[in-house]
């Protein structure tokens, strides 16, 4: 009888303190698991805050040097991130960057990597000087000294000086490029970028500020940011010292690109039935590079110049030379020698001179003979060329043309 009151009260508290055994040990283990994760994410947590600090520290360095140095910050960060996405890729030999000489090891490493790029870079020297030839068309220095057989303007002796045309050479060269490449993005035509990213889609892409109402923020714009960046890259790379020569052409070909943004467009095209433009697509644009050019050759106009204690050397500067750099504006066009005449012939900075220009003898502009043969005078010359005429449609469909010859009686600087 005693044993088996015994048995009824031991067997339960066996049971129980089983149970309580295996409650003890499932919570011990949790307790472990749950220290060991609250320790990794102290861990994580205090790396993440090291990192954080580091790149606040980094940002408040970057933030305390100079425009041209944090530039400079970008230009490497450009380089080596932005256009990191297809470093991998197998790229072939590219025969445009052997055919382009006077280019230096960073810009031939660009080159190799990125040849559609740089294919639409060198589009964009060559509108440059095309451009610089149509503002500079009535001027004694045509721009001549830029077009060069090996396509780039950049070879020539004369951006070796700086006189205010230097200026203007550096400006729409940096343009130039800003304003190709950044088109060719926004078409499609290149792999190393497309759209711009930052474009705002939706209705009403500017806010309830736009005048724009019922507009749709769509299509491709061009991604100016990528074209001003590599444009930065490419040509910025030879200026690297802090000499007067170098500090104002970086300060010119800013501004230069500088010109390019601010200029850009909005187009739109309206969609609705009969052209009843119920809804607009619009996109952003690089303006025309006309227009750049005539806002450079207004600046050109009014460019300022400048000695090295007006940019203010770190070596000491005059109190009126601080005073008149704060006069200075950042996008005015700089030079720091005074141009000659431009009469001679001056094979060291590729200039060929005024003979043979035409003139315009009856005409009171830049272009009259007095003034662009420096008085040299004139001859009258009969020309001959050769240009379409008489041209017939057939049906369907081609224009065929005939080649006519025209004589003419030019005047040309003796």
């Amino acid at each position: 009888m005693v044993t088996r009151n015994l048995l009824r009260f031991t067997v339960p508290s066996v049971f129980v303190l089983i149970v309580v055994c295996f409650f003890t040990n499932s919570h011990a283990g949790a307790d472990t698991n749950s220290f060991n994760r609250r320790t990794t994410s102290g861990k994580t947590s205090l790396m993440r805050r090291s990192d954080l600090l580091l790149s606040g520290n980094s940002l408040m360095n970057i933030r305390r040097k100079p425009d041209e140095k944090r530039r400079q910050k970008e230009d490497k960060y450009f380089f080596n991130s932005v256009m990191d996405r297809q470093r991998r890729k197998p790229r072939p030999t590219s025969a445009i960057c052997k055919n382009f000489p006077g280019l230096s090891k960073k810009q031939l490493e660009l080159c190799f990597r990125y040849p559609d790029v740089m294919s639409a870079a060198i589009g964009g020297l060559q509108l440059a000087v095309n451009e610089c030839q149509f503002q500079f068309q009535k001027h004694r220095w045509n721009c001549s000294a830029l077009e060069r057989k090996n396509r780039n303007p950049h070879s020539s002796n004369f951006l070796q000086k700086g006189y205010r045309e230097t200026a203007f050479a550096y400006a729409i060269s940096s343009a130039g490029v800003a304003h190709s490449v950044s088109k060719a993005c926004g078409q499609g035509k290149l792999e190393s970028c497309g759209c711009d990213p930052k474009s705002q889609r939706g209705n009403g892409g500017f806010g309830s500020s736009s005048t724009l109402v019922d507009w749709r923020w769509s299509g491709c714009s061009h991604n100016m940011d990528f074209g001003v960046k590599f444009s930065r890259f490419l040509l910025d790379s030879r200026q690297r010292g802090q000499d007067i020569h170098s500090r104002i052409h970086l300060h010119n070909s800013h501004v230069g690109r500088t010109v390019v943004g601010a200029n850009s467009e909005i187009r739109c095209k309206c969609h609705g039935m009969s052209g009843s433009c119920e809804m607009k697509t619009c996109w952003k644009a690089v303006p025309e590079f006309r227009r750049v050019g005539t806002v450079l050759k207004e600046r050109f106009n009014q460019a300022v110049l400048v000695d090295q204690s007006q940019l203010g050397n770190e070596a000491g500067s005059s109190s009126k030379g601080r005073q008149f750099a704060r006069r200075i504006r950042d996008t005015d066009l700089l030079f720091y020698e005074r141009s000659p005449n431009f009469c001679e012939e001056r094979p060291d900075v590729d200039y060929p001179g005024i003979t043979g220009r035409r003139c315009n003898k009856t005409g009171d502009e830049l272009d009259n003979c007095q003034s662009l043969c420096c008085g040299r005078g004139y001859n009258v010359v009969r020309q001959k060329r050769t240009e379409r005429c008489h041209c017939r449609f057939h049906w369907c469909c081609s224009v065929v043309c005939n080649n006519c010859t025209v004589e003419q009686w030019v005047t040309v600087c003796k």
